[in-house]
C-alpha cells in the first residue's frame, strides 16, 4: 500500500511563505502525475495543484495560481509545494496524491495525515 508523508506545514503571518512536502513509498514514484490538495472544516478537499511525471507541465487552480510553485524530484520520491503571499483563507490541512485524468482525481486510495497549514491575518 502506498504511503504519502506530507509535511512542512506552519504557522505563518499573512505574506508569508511556506514549503510543503510530500514523499511518497511506491517505486513508480516517477511515473505518476502528482498533485496537491487541501481540505479545511468547513469544505470538502479540494484540489490545489498538479505536475505531471516529468515536472514539464505544472497545473494550478484559481485559488494558488500566481503564488502555488508545485515540484518534484523523482530521484527523492518527492512533491513539493512552494506557497507564496499566504492568505487567510490558505488555512487547511494540506495533502498530496497522485491525480489522473482531466480532473485531476487522487489516484491513491489512501492518504497521508497530511500538513495544517494556518494563515494568521
Amino acid at each position: 500500500q502506498v504511503q504519502l508523508v506530507e509535511s512542512g506545514g506552519g504557522l505563518v503571518h499573512a505574506g508569508g511563505s511556506l514549503r510543503l512536502s510530500c514523499t511518497a513509498s511506491v517505486r513508480t514514484f516517477s511515473t505518476y502525475a502528482m498533485g496537491w490538495f487541501r481540505q479545511n472544516p468547513e469544505k470538502e478537499r479540494e484540489f490545489v495543484a498538479a505536475i505531471n511525471w516529468s515536472g514539464g507541465n505544472t497545473f494550478y487552480t484559481d485559488s494558488g495560481k500566481g503564488r502555488f510553485t508545485i515540484s518534484r524530484d523523482n530521484a527523492k520520491n518527492t512533491v513539493y509545494l512552494q506557497m507564496n503571499s499566504l492568505k487567510p483563507e490558505d488555512t487547511a490541512v494540506y495533502y498530496c496524491n497522485a491525480v489522473r485524468g482531466s480532473d485531476f482525481s487522487p489516484l491513491f486510495g489512501s492518504w497521508g495525515q497530511g500538513t495544517q497549514v494556518t494563515v494568521s491575518s
